[in-house]
């Protein structure tokens, strides 16, 4: 297991300059996202049609030492307008090539959200089964928009030797593990989860625990924390819908590895995805507002380089 970046934290920076920062802090191994919601500043999709690109590109990894983990490309390919979901569409297919060209693994996306019909403006996430109707909403969802998609993705995945891991997230129909176990179940061995602790944490799920349920479905971790605020969940609940930045009446924030649960729990989480097979990258993304993307990233990198101990050389452990 080894320690990468999510390389979104430092968007406004070339990519060398990247590589140096991330050099000082004992890391070579980068996400890198390709469009969607991370944007793409250092990762271009224009490379699947200029070979010179695509090998002065693998030329600057190798030279700089750096390996990719996973290219991501977070985006709502379920989305009810259908020139929005066209483009987060092709965005992810395009990525799933270049990831082939590029001989990485795994492509990160979240699951999507459709309408509540094909008249919808915009996503309707259901998180209650009453009024009844919201479970007829669910179940349109899943299977006219959800599985159809799916089903033809994870294939298209597959038929590229890439692996999607997908974000469980609030907002998308996958969130949970029994979501994404359901999705996995319909799309296949193609389709797994991108594991991310401090999604689970607000929803009161063990993160340690959740990765029995989750097994070999796991392709890649991402490091980030969360703090919950007992002084405001009494009130709001942790459905809180307050900006990321209004820190002091959330009921919860996402942290900094290490500023939401201490060392030990971080081993016993390290600990466990190694039990469970899992010996792979763990990419830090910041999404701490408590603290600048520098200072984010070096007091997770010192914190995690404790823990883990670097194997540069380590493939992906379903290779």
């Amino acid at each position: 297991m080894r320690v990468g970046v999510f390389t979104a934290l430092l968007s406004q920076l070339p990519l060398e300059t990247v590589f140096e920062k991330l050099k000082a802090l004992n890391i070579s191994t980068v996400e890198l996202g390709t469009g969607n919601y991370p944007g793409d500043p250092h990762c271009k999709l224009s490379m699947l049609d200029k070979a010179s690109e695509l090998k002065e590109f693998k030329k600057k990894l190798e030279d700089h030492g750096f390996t990719i983990s996973a290219l991501s490309c977070h985006g709502n390919p379920l989305h009810p307008n259908a020139e929005v979901a066209k483009a987060y569409k092709e965005t992810s297919r395009k990525t799933i090539r270049l990831a082939e060209k590029l001989g990485i693994p795994v492509v990160i996306d979240f699951s999507g959200c459709p309408g509540d019909s094909d008249n919808a403006k915009y996503p309707n996430w259901v998180t209650c089964p009453w009024p009844t109707e919201y479970l007829d909403v669910l179940a349109w969802q899943w299977d006219k928009k959800v599985i159809p998609y799916w089903t033809a993705h994870g294939k298209f995945a597959a038929d590229h030797g890439v692996k999607v891991a997908i974000e469980m997230h609030p907002g998308f129909v996958v969130y949970s593990p029994e979501t994404m176990m359901k999705l996995r179940s319909i799309a296949g061995p193609s389709v797994g989860c991108n594991y991310d602790p401090s999604h689970m944490f607000w929803q009161g799920i063990d993160p340690i625990k959740a990765i029995r349920e989750l097994g070999d479905s796991i392709f890649h971790v991402h490091a980030k924390d969360t703090q919950v605020y007992e002084s405001n969940l009494p009130r709001t609940g942790v459905l809180d819908t307050k900006k990321y930045t209004d820190e002091r009446n959330r009921a919860w924030i996402f942290r900094t590895v290490g500023y939401g649960h201490a060392y030990q729990w971080w081993t016993e989480f390290i600990s466990t995805l190694r039990m469970f097979g899992y010996d792979y990258v763990l990419s830090i993304e910041h999404e701490d507002s408590l603290m600048s993307p520098e200072e984010g990233l070096s007091k997770a990198a010192n914190f995690l380089n404790q823990i883990v101990i670097r194997d540069p050389t380590a493939a992906a452990w379903w290779v």
